[in-house]
């Protein structure tokens, strides 16, 4: 993966009504290898992972790297979103020479339905906005997540394909800074 842009990372915390976006700390390494094992969270991505294969896995200061959020909430992480370069091997594109920035997230299932989802994006998106004007953001779910697919209108992204890929038919779509976020 390559860089976002030019600026520093991590950015200073981002506070929202209830949340507060921040780079990882090895405080947050039970609630990733939680995020990870849940069957629920990987409902959609591929299912879960065996659990001790995590714990071996993951580092003590888990997601640690530019572009990931830690999402906390009263102190503890409820979930994470991520701003990556789109692989070019990949289905999907918005650019001819592809490497878009793609929206990723994962909560922990007691943190759905509630509108933290919505709320920590919205804050990750504008962040991206002022960090990297007029660059398109691009979001690929599984049409078969209705909560993701909702999140994605509520956002603003919009549809720009579908396309198969790990064994499921994914929307693919667009967010530019010029569109609503919230």
């Amino acid at each position: 993966m390559t860089a976002l842009g030019p600026g520093a990372w991590p950015p200073a915390p981002i506070g929202t009504e209830r949340l507060v976006l921040r780079e990882s700390e090895a405080r947050d390494r039970a609630a990733f290898i939680e995020l990870f094992a849940s069957p629920e969270v990987g409902t959609y991505i591929g299912g879960p992972r065996p659990r001790d294969e995590i714990e071996r896995a993951v580092p003590e200061v888990p997601g640690r790297r530019p572009g990931l959020f830690v999402i906390e909430l009263d102190g503890a992480m409820i979930g994470m979103i991520t701003l990556d370069r789109r692989d070019a091997e990949r289905p999907g594109h918005v650019r001819p020479d592809a490497g878009e920035a793609e929206l990723g997230y994962m909560f922990l299932p007691e943190a759905w339905g509630c509108g933290y989802a919505a709320e920590a994006c919205v804050a990750a998106l504008d962040w991206f906005a002022d960090a990297l004007p007029v660059e398109p953001v691009v979001l690929s779910t599984q049409t078969a997540n209705d909560r993701a697919m909702r999140l994605a209108a509520k956002l603003g992204f919009t549809e720009v394909g579908r396309f198969e890929e790990y064994g499921a038919e994914q929307w693919f779509g667009v967010w530019s800074p010029v569109t609503p976020s919230g």
